[in-house]
């Protein structure tokens, strides 16, 4: 039950991303695309930008903190190599996002994070 309850937050938790991100301008292209190295939880773009996002959704506002690290940028940013000639043509910037959820909270979006 558990981890039914997980991914419901998650979907859910994406929902509100994408949301969020199209309120700032942003085209949904692509949600949980998945690679061989990975899973993309959504792929967005702006103009001749594109942005590849990884969704945290927490119960707990505190618990964000410590929801991303550098091993699962890494797997994003793999998976984003592999996403981005199908993806991102005609693009001139590419960055990896995150956006953290948690409930009653304004979703927090930090742009281009990935910098390896």
């Amino acid at each position: 039950m558990n981890r039914l309850a997980a991914e419901k937050r998650g979907r859910r938790g994406e929902a509100i991303a994408a949301w969020f991100l199209r309120l700032k301008g942003w085209r949904i292209v692509g949600a949980r695309v998945k690679t061989p190295r990975g899973e993309v939880d959504l792929i967005v773009r702006r103009g001749k930008s594109i942005a590849f996002v990884e969704v945290k959704a927490r119960t707990k506002a505190a618990d964000l903190a410590t929801a991303i690290d550098a091993s699962r940028l890494r797997r994003v940013a793999a998976a984003a190599e592999i996403l981005l000639p199908k993806y991102g043509k005609e693009c001139e910037n590419m960055q990896i996002d995150v956006i953290m959820v948690a409930p009653w909270r304004f979703p927090k979006h930090l742009p281009n994070v990935w910098h390896g």
